[in-house]
């Protein structure tokens, strides 16, 4: 590729960066066998990329130029500290020698050890030794590429506390010496649930983000997805299935969720003809058989009311009665008080919006979704359908200040400006 003008050059390489940072760094933790080293030398990398390809321009395959300079820079790292430590000696020696052995397995591998790489960092930041918020926020952060903030929007914690957990998680896989690896088939098991977990969180920031100028962030949603594949294959219970086949039917509605010109579209007014029928096979296939399996649980029952809305022609064509019902069945087995919010808005979808504010105010009463702006969206709309316009107007109005993207509060701004 020639040679791009400064600007151009670095939006190539931020947009690399978002895409393929994760893959870099999983790939140098399997080489280094340590993460802040990894990171360290990885950053180096994509700096040096910014002043070699302004001259050299951007190399046909970016991510192995990435991955050999970020090696050659964590091992000049280890020869300077091989100056003061002895000890370190002996791992400069080790690292050169496996450096062209490494570099040509990396490219004749193609992507399947980029992918093995991933999976051992996955489940090495899920290890059982870490505490649960540890692991997701570790592997939010070092895999997928969040950021410290928007992981702690997820979470709902200040920024710091946040990168307390992931420099405390960091620290534990140190000092307890535990291996970059997928575990063993008998130890799998243990490490799933904080692994889906981590997938479900990646798909729901690009799904619906949490701040920005979009609505959706596509490298999240995509990503997602193709972790959830990685571990259907290597384990194909029926939750993996299930959040697979989830993530399926809601992505399935992306092209829909938005106008040309990017405002967010309600699921009432999209149009349905833009919707992915690919994907909505695929994901009720999944479904399907881990239905059959009658072991599942959280993710299969939303990927089954998902599954509901992918199959209507129209809202009012929709079955609520059956998604009321799979929603008092997710509340068994996951009784949250989004999922208990969503339930309200299918019942007032079957019995009228009088019913649901009912749910809606109970909830909000009991102060967990205090500062969630959806549950005030939601109310707003529960009154606005009743034609109480004040107390919209108010919802709304808490809604609005408590969201941060950019289409959610131009749609909010909007519903205000029609009360008036």
């Amino acid at each position: 590729m020639p040679p791009l003008v400064p600007e151009q050059l670095s939006r190539t390489i931020e947009t690399l960066y978002r895409l393929e940072s994760g893959r870099v760094l999983a790939t140098l933790v399997r080489l280094l066998g340590d993460l802040d080293l990894a990171e360290e030398s990885m950053h180096e990398a994509f700096a040096a990329a910014l002043e070699t390809w302004t001259l050299a321009g951007v190399p046909d395959k970016p991510r192995p130029w990435l991955i050999s300079t970020a090696r050659f820079k964590a091992i000049d790292a280890i020869r300077r500290r091989a100056r003061f430590d002895g000890a370190q000696r002996d791992l400069v020696a080790h690292m050169e020698s496996r450096m062209d052995e490494a570099t040509r397995g990396h490219e004749d591998s193609g992507g399947e050890e980029i992918e093995d790489d991933r999976l051992r960092l996955i489940f090495t930041c899920c290890h059982p030794a870490l505490p649960p918020e540890g692991q997701v926020a570790l592997t939010l952060r070092e895999i997928c590429g969040l950021t410290t903030e928007e992981i702690a929007r997820a979470f709902l914690v200040a920024p710091a506390t946040l990168a307390q957990r992931i420099v405390r998680a960091k620290t534990k896989i140190r000092e307890a010496w535990i291996p970059y690896e997928v575990p063993a088939p008998q130890e799998l098991q243990e490490r799933l649930n904080a692994v889906l977990q981590v997938i479900y969180l990646v798909f729901n920031e690009g799904y619906s983000a949490a701040a920005g100028a979009a609505v959706t962030r596509a490298e999240l949603t995509g990503e997602a997805i193709r972790l959830g594949r990685l571990v259907s294959e290597l384990l194909p219970e029926p939750e993996v299935l299930g959040l697979l086949a989830l993530m399926l039917l809601q992505e399935s509605r992306r092209a829909a969720r938005t106008s040309p010109t990017g405002e967010l579209i309600l699921l009432e007014n999209q149009d349905r003809s833009l919707w992915n029928r690919e994907q909505i096979a695929e994901g009720v296939a999944l479904l399907e058989k881990a239905l059959r399996s009658r072991r599942f649980g959280s993710y299969t029952l939303q990927a089954a009311i998902a599954a509901v809305h992918a199959r209507a022609e129209s809202v009012a064509a929709t079955d609520w009665q059956q998604i009321v019902a799979l929603y008092n069945r997710l509340l068994q087995v996951q009784p949250s008080p989004v999922v208990r919010l969503n339930r309200a808005v299918a019942i007032a979808m079957c019995d009228g919006p009088e019913a649901g504010l009912t749910h809606i105010d109970a909830l909000l009463e009991h102060g967990e979704l205090a500062e969630y702006y959806l549950a005030h969206s939601v109310r707003a709309d529960m009154y606005r359908r009743l034609g109480r316009i004040a107390e919209a107007r108010a919802s709304y109005e808490k809604a609005l200040a408590l969201t941060h993207q950019e289409p959610e509060r131009q749609f909010l701004q909007e519903r205000i400006r029609q009360l008036k």
